[in-house]
């Protein structure tokens, strides 16, 4: 009897579903010399069975990696040998193939002596109804503030001290006076939040110290009419992504919408007897509107018709790797974007973040430059501190 014939049965069915999700030839043909170099190694150490730590000897064995745990960041060597042993093991847990498309990032395991406050802060976050993308950039934070505390022996919240708190923002000291500002907002929400709740007694929100952040010191960088032009030409618009990518820039460049309404773009946004595209923007929860012009129009009918793969996902905008689902929270498209200024030839300002957003401040800026009345312009720009910095560019 076979005792391996489970597994073999299992890399069998790993490569079929890939083949079936249309993952690329060469990547089915890696990840299999990989699972039957693993058999061989199975059957050569007379393992019966593949669990995390039979798995991580025979990474450790092919590429000589250290590794504190089976899931997480790798470097691309040990990625290679790792990533198709993970599809194995989460196949043989589960049946299924629906978890991969990236690494996994190792899950956050609260520390048992702050899990009980931490668990309400969840809620009080879906209940002050904050969007899925800022809970995780908030926990992100959080998460590293809880396991610094963990690290420093400390039980229960009410034994939290200032000074405590200080040492974990001096791990920032090199940081951008921004981000800075941010890891503070996170840290005097949750304290604010464990003193109204009574986990804690002192009030730890008000000791933490206040960045001043200059809004002149961070005017939007805008595109200049030819540079957006060059842009959206070194775009390839006769492959499937460069159909796709043309839509989404042409969007952000002609409607000025965030990446985050063009993540969660559906299909049904789509009215094309109305000639109009109708979102709810994910950081106003406000309706929204647009005309459907004729260069997006025939970019979208022209992604849709020869370049948006065969998926059940009703996203407008897919990825295209298997199994061709909806774009997650965090994605940014900064990617893309760099690769297509490159291939034009754009230069990038210095110490100037050139992302979507700045897109997004293009079309301010081609308003103003069109005398467009001033109160037209800030409709998308809600308050007036944020419509300040437009108005420094004219």
């Amino acid at each position: 009897m076979d005792d391996l014939q489970p597994i073999r049965d299992a890399v069998d069915a790993v490569l079929r579903i890939m083949a079936e999700r249309e993952y690329a030839i060469t990547t089915i043909k890696n990840q299999q010399g990989v699972l039957n170099t693993l058999l061989k190694f199975l059957e050569r150490n007379h393992f019966t069975e593949l669990n995390e730590e039979v798995a991580m000897t025979f990474v450790k064995e092919k590429t000589g990696a250290r590794m504190n745990g089976f899931w997480g960041h790798f470097d691309p060597k040990t990625n290679r040998v790792m990533k198709p042993v993970q599809n194995l093991l989460f196949y043989l847990k589960n049946g299924d193939l629906t978890f991969f498309i990236r690494s996994h990032i190792q899950p956050f395991i609260c520390p048992s002596a702050f899990e009980k406050e931490y668990r309400f802060f969840q809620k009080e976050y879906k209940e002050r109804g904050y969007a899925d993308a800022t809970i995780i950039c908030n926990n992100n934070i959080l998460h590293k503030l809880l396991y610094h505390l963990d690290r420093k022996g400390i039980s229960s919240s009410k034994e939290i001290a200032a000074s405590q708190i200080t040492e974990f923002i001096a791990l920032y000291a090199n940081s951008k006076p921004k981000y800075v500002s941010t890891v503070l907002y996170v840290l005097r929400n949750y304290f604010t939040f464990l003193k109204e709740t009574g986990f804690i007694e002192a009030d730890l929100a008000s000791s933490l110290p206040h960045v001043r952040i200059l809004r002149n010191a961070f005017i939007p960088h805008s595109w200049k009419t030819e540079d957006v032009k060059k842009l959206l030409a070194a775009i390839d618009r006769g492959a499937p992504k460069g159909k796709r990518d043309y839509a989404i820039l042409l969007m952000i460049v002609r409607f000025g919408v965030r990446v985050s309404d063009i993540r969660r773009m559906k299909l049904s946004s789509l009215n094309w007897n109305r000639k109009t595209i109708t979102i709810i923007m994910q950081k106003t929860r406000q309706p929204l509107e647009l005309p459907l012009l004729d260069d997006i129009g025939w970019a979208v009918i022209d992604y849709l018709k020869n370049g948006r793969p065969q998926t059940v996902c009703d996203r407008l905008f897919v990825r295209h790797r298997a199994p061709f689902d909806a774009f997650g929270e965090n994605e940014s498209f900064y990617k893309e974007l760099h690769s297509y200024m490159v291939a034009a030839g754009i230069d990038i300002p210095s110490g100037v973040h050139c992302g979507m957003h700045s897109l997004r401040n293009t079309l301010a800026r081609n308003m103003l430059e069109a005398k467009a009345p001033l109160p037209v312009i800030p409709r998308r720009w809600v308050t007036k501190t944020s419509i300040r910095p437009v108005f420094i560019l004219k």
